[in-house]
């Protein structure tokens, strides 16, 4: 499997908790589609203390994982909101 390309695409998007709106990370996203999974690497700007968990309300919003090879954040849905 290839892995995913490490400069990747120059659209940024702002992720936000959807419970208590707190943001979460600033990330290269690309396509259209809805948010499924985030790249570490792609990451621009974390805002997170502890991986995966909102600062905000404490709740749980990914899950650690490999896609790829590649460490990434699986989006648990409907927990984040995306602009």
């Amino acid at each position: 499997m290839a892995k995913p390309n490490r400069k990747g695409p120059q659209t940024r998007v702002d992720i936000y908790c959807a419970r208590c709106r707190t943001q979460l990370f600033r990330y290269r996203k690309g396509g259209k589609g809805a948010l499924v999974k985030c790249f570490v690497e792609r990451i621009v700007k974390d805002y997170t203390v502890t991986p995966c968990i909102c600062p905000g309300c404490g709740a749980e919003f990914a899950r650690q994982t490999l896609i790829r090879g590649v460490p990434a954040y699986k989006i648990i849905g409907g927990k984040v909101v995306m602009k």
